[in-house]
């Protein structure tokens, strides 16, 4: 078999580590967010939630910036940020198309009264309050996205729904860090250790594409419009929904979430949240700046 070459081999071995640390840290959530235990805080600092983020929504429309963390949901956009409803660690999250419907899934916080994991929930009021919809003290989904046929999320097993209440299992065997989709399409990217997986179908069968590059999170600007980002913080652009990527830039610091979304001059924007705040790109990853600065 021939060897990976040396920057794709050393990207590979990053980025293992880095779902070893996904997991470590998942894990450690597990544990701690039984009821009674979380509460919520933020960075003095940089404004932001102190826990580790885990998700992060852009709305194109509005502006409002929303990161689903260890402590529960809070909207960024505001200065300091809002913590939004009840303290659940919100592990996967990922929004829809109608305005203020969002998926989570995880574990319960303080004082909640949802089973351990929670499963599959649903919010239609922007987080402020939660319906259980499936899989309650069954699934706690750390990569959930939503395509155009239903929802994909992975507890262990990639899993596929079209109402968000029946299940069926895909036979994929690889381990997500990231599972990106959107409503626009039923093209499903996950990166993995070994590269990008992409699905066509809504994330029941699964391809790994040779040519791709390494990367550890993953979010889609449009149905086409592709995003990427390695575990060094290198910026990738697929303008074909993942068949193809070039690099654009680099974001500094460590990567926790990352959001796209269509821009109106043809450039897609890029949001990544950062250790040390939400930094957005308006030229397809060439520059980066804080999301807030002038």
């Amino acid at each position: 078999m021939p060897s990976l070459p040396t920057t794709r081999l050393r990207l590979t071995v990053v980025m293992a580590a880095a779902i070893a640390l996904v997991l470590t840290v998942s894990a450690c959530a597990a544990a701690s967010s039984a009821p009674g235990t979380a509460s919520a805080s933020t960075n003095a600092v940089t404004g932001l939630p102190g826990a580790h983020i885990h998700g992060l929504s852009v709305n194109g429309q509005t502006g409002q910036i929303l990161l689903s963390t260890h402590e529960g949901l809070f909207d960024v956009s505001k200065k300091p940020a809002v913590k939004i409803g009840p303290t659940n660690d919100l592990m996967g999250f990922t929004a829809t198309t109608d305005p203020g419907v969002f998926y989570a899934s995880g574990h319960p916080g303080q004082d909640s009264t949802l089973p351990n994991p929670v499963g599959l929930i649903k919010t239609t009021d922007g987080g402020k309050t939660w319906e259980q919809l499936s899989r309650q003290g069954e699934s706690d989904f750390h990569a959930l996205t939503t395509t155009k046929s239903g929802i994909a999320a992975y507890d262990g097993t990639i899993r596929t729904s079209h109402d968000g209440t029946t299940w069926k299992s895909s036979g994929a065997t690889f381990m997500p860090a990231v599972l990106a989709g959107t409503p626009q399409s039923d093209t499903v990217l996950a990166t993995t250790n070994e590269g990008i997986q992409r699905s066509t179908d809504g994330g029941i069968t699964w391809a790994l594409n040779p040519s791709a590059p390494v990367i550890q999170y993953a979010a889609f600007a449009s149905a086409k419009e592709a995003i990427g980002v390695a575990p060094d913080g290198t910026v990738y652009y697929s303008p074909d929904a993942g068949i193809t990527w070039k690099r654009t830039g680099k974001i500094d610091g460590q990567v926790q979430a990352l959001a796209a979304t269509e821009g109106a001059d043809g450039n897609p924007w890029i949001w990544a949240a950062t250790t040390t705040g939400v930094v957005v790109s308006t030229d397809g990853g060439a520059t980066i700046r804080p999301s807030d600065a002038d």
